[in-house]
């Protein structure tokens, strides 16, 4: 048999296929779930994020006032409330104002936070201090309080006595309901875990009744504290001769809003300092009982 063989030339030569072309894969993009972005912003500092809010209202008080939407007679502009807050500063006047006042309310708190502290006590670790002291207490808290002052100014005089007395009155009341809340909020059971271990009367009201209380006294003294600063205003309203009430009311004969501003801002400012320094203590004496901080 024969065999035939094709000439290389005949041979069929693969011809090159034309290269496809290149593709440049595209950019991926990172994908941030939510939960991520929000702990970056939960990353700042508390302060900074505090901090905004009050920022962007200033900005848009400064805004409205240089473009004279807010006429400056009804509302100064931050600035000139700066400048003013500067020059009270600068010549002592805002500082003695802000001693008298200071004065005023830590001896109305003190005052205020005994009397209201020990008709709490008696009355909530008694039945019989319940029926004598809760009835007369509850009575008195329905009037309202600066509704007292003309009295007070007629029982004391116009001098330290009916502001301080008037400061005084609003921190009883606030402190005695929240404590006595908190006594009877006790639980039961802890009173009888106490009792079988071998604890008295005392050794009860001590270790166990107290400690328990204490969360709602500390919600007492954040209440009383800004009643404080409250009566403060209504009593440095009427018949005073200094402090920051003072400062108002001759800022208001002139129509210094500026003056007017600042004195709030100054108000603002204690009272906000006092509830960081109770928040302090709630941190230091309620370190046992855990609580919910938010997410």
């Amino acid at each position: 048999m024969t065999v035939s063989h094709a000439p290389p030339s005949a041979i069929p030569v693969p011809l090159d296929k034309p290269s496809a072309p290149t593709r440049t894969p595209p950019e991926l993009e990172a994908v941030v779930p939510a939960s991520v972005r929000r702990s970056r912003l939960r990353a700042a500092p508390r302060w900074v994020r505090r901090a905004v809010g009050p920022l962007l209202l200033l900005v848009l008080w400064q805004v409205f006032s240089a473009t004279g939407v807010l006429d400056p007679d009804v509302l100064a502009s931050p600035g000139t409330i700066a400048r003013a807050g500067a020059d009270l500063m600068a010549d002592g006047t805002l500082s003695a104002a802000m001693r008298v006042s200071l004065q005023r309310v830590v001896v109305g708190l003190l005052l205020g936070g005994v009397i209201g502290t020990s008709l709490a006590l008696v009355s909530g670790l008694s039945r019989l201090g319940e029926d004598l002291v809760d009835a007369t207490v509850q009575m008195l808290r329905t009037v309202p309080w600066v509704g007292l002052i003309p009295l007070f100014i007629i029982w004391l005089g116009i001098g330290e006595a009916p502001k301080v007395a008037l400061i005084a009155l609003g921190v009883a009341f606030h402190l005695y309901l929240n404590v006595y809340a908190g006594i009877r909020g006790v639980d039961a059971q802890l009173i009888e875990a106490g009792t079988s271990l071998g604890l008295g009367r005392w050794g009860l009201v001590r270790h166990v009744v107290l400690p328990g209380a204490l969360p709602g006294a500390m919600t007492g003294l954040r209440y009383s504290l800004a009643t404080a600063w409250l009566a403060l205003v209504f009593g440095e309203s009427i018949n005073a001769d200094a402090g920051i009430g003072f400062l108002m009311n001759q800022a208001r004969e002139f129509f210094r809003t500026d003056v007017i501003v600042v004195c709030l801002v100054v108000y603002a400012f204690l009272g906000l300092t006092a509830d960081v320094i109770v928040r302090i203590l709630e941190r230091l004496l309620l370190q046992w009982r855990p609580t919910f901080t938010g997410q």
